[in-house]
C-alpha cells in the first residue's frame, strides 16, 4: 500500500487524484486511504500534518470542506463502510455502475430496496436542489423521534450513491456572527455531477465495473481481503 504521507492539501489532492478514491481518514479499513496518519497518531518529523487544528492546509478534517468547496472532480461522502470517503470524478461512474447496476432511484423503491425514510428525503432533494440536513428535516416532516431514522436513511442513500454532501452550512446568528457547529448539505448526485458522469456509467456493465475497481485496489493495496474489497465496491 503507498504510505506515503501527504504534507499539504495540495499534496493531499495530488495522491488522492491519482489513487481515484480513498477513505477519508487514517484508518484505511483494510483497502486504502490517501491520509495514512491517524488523528491519534503522531506525526513524523517531517509532516506538517496535525488533525484538528483547524489549518485549512495542514488539518486533514478541513481538506473534506476544501473539496467540496473548490473542486467540482471530487465527491466526499458516506460511501465505504459507512463512512467518510472520496470519490473522483474519473472513478465514480465505476461505482454508479457497480451499485446501481443501471437502476433509478423509483424503481429500486417500487422494489423494494430503498427504505420509505430514504423516499422522503430523496423526495426533499429532487424538489428543492441543495439542502442543508435541519432543512431536509423540517421540508421532511421529521420529528425528534425519528432521529436515528433519519440519520440511517441519510447513509444508505449516500452509500447508494443516490445523494452526496455538496457543501455546508453554518449558522449566522442575529447580530451576523457565526456560531455553532458547522452542518453538511446534500443534494442528489445527479445535481452533483451533471450528466457526463451519468453517461459513461451507462456504458459500464455492473461485472467490467466491479473488475476495474477491484484490480485498482490492488495495485493500491496488494494484501487487501476479497471480502472487504467486495463490501468496499458494493457498499
Amino acid at each position: 500500500m503507498n504510505r506515503r504521507i501527504p504534507d499539504s492539501y495540495d499534496d493531499f489532492m495530488e495522491i488522492l487524484l491519482e489513487a481515484g478514491f480513498s477513505m477519508s481518514g487514517g484508518n484505511a479499513d483494510g483497502i486504502y486511504t490517501a491520509i495514512p496518519l491517524g488523528w491519534g497518531d503522531i506525526p513524523p518529523p517531517d509532516t506538517r500534518i496535525r488533525w484538528f487544528t483547524g489549518d485549512p492546509d495542514a488539518d486533514p478534517w478541513q481538506w473534506r470542506h476544501r473539496v467540496l468547496n473548490e473542486r467540482d472532480d471530487v465527491a466526499y461522502a458516506k460511501v465505504f463502510f459507512r463512512k467518510g470517503g472520496y470519490i473522483t470524478r474519473e472513478w465514480y461512474p465505476y461505482f454508479l455502475a457497480a451499485r446501481r447496476d443501471g437502476a433509478d432511484f423509483h424503481y429500486e423503491y417500487e422494489s423494494g430496496a430503498i427504505s420509505h425514510y430514504a423516499k422522503r428525503i430523496y423526495a426533499v432533494l429532487e424538489a428543492n436542489g441543495a439542502v442543508p440536513i435541519e432543512n431536509i428535516k423540517k421540508l421532511g416532516g421529521f420529528t425528534r423521534k425519528e432521529k436515528s431514522r433519519v440519520e440511517s436513511a441519510l447513509i444508505e442513500l449516500q452509500t447508494k450513491l443516490y445523494i452526496t454532501i455538496c457543501g455546508s452550512f453554518q449558522k449566522i446568528s442575529r447580530n451576523g456572527a457565526e456560531y455553532g457547529w458547522t452542518s453538511n448539505v446534500f443534494c442528489t448526485a445527479e445535481t452533483f455531477w451533471g450528466s457526463d458522469v451519468f453517461e459513461k456509467a451507462a456504458k459500464l456493465s455492473c461485472d467490467d465495473a466491479y473488475d476495474a475497481i477491484s484490480e485498482r485496489i490492488y495495485a493500491l493495496n496488494p494484501d487487501a481481503d476479497d471480502a472487504k474489497i467486495h463490501k468496499f465496491i458494493m457498499g
